[in-house]
């Protein structure tokens, strides 16, 4: 049995470093800088004033019309940034215009407002003998 385990060979620190270098130098080759960085158009972008006194803050210099059209999308409703709805849960709600157009509310025969009887009268006399008798407002 004592046969059968092999010994560990030394480790070589030529070898290691070797490696190591062929490695470094691999990764190298395939880096690619990433360098232009800009904002979440995910997150909700929270502004925070300046410091009151600070000239930095209130500079005036040349506004950024990629970081603008990316802010100004990201703010956009669901409506206004797809055609349809992009989840089931936006399925719901998603065509809320009013199906019927309003009716004109000078048309007598559609429009019912609220109407004064003699029991109307006498519950709205009652009603408010008890909110004046239990002082409520």
């Amino acid at each position: 049995m004592a046969e059968a385990k092999k010994e560990k060979e030394p480790v070589n620190i030529v070898h290691q470093n070797a490696q190591f270098c062929e490695t470094v130098r691999k990764e190298r080759k395939n880096q690619k800088v990433f360098e232009s960085y800009g904002i979440n158009p995910y997150k909700k972008a929270f502004s925070l004033a300046g410091k009151p006194n600070s000239s930095h803050d209130s500079a005036d210099g040349q506004e950024d019309a990629k970081f603008l059209e990316s802010y100004h999308k990201s703010i956009k409703t669901p409506q206004d940034k797809y055609d349809f709805p992009q989840t089931e849960a936006q399925e719901i709600g998603w065509d809320n215009k009013p199906l019927v157009k309003p009716v004109d509310t000078s048309d007598r025969r559609l429009q019912h407002g609220r109407q004064w009887s003699e029991v109307t009268n006498y519950m709205e006399a009652v009603w408010t003998a008890n909110r004046h008798k239990n002082n409520e407002p």
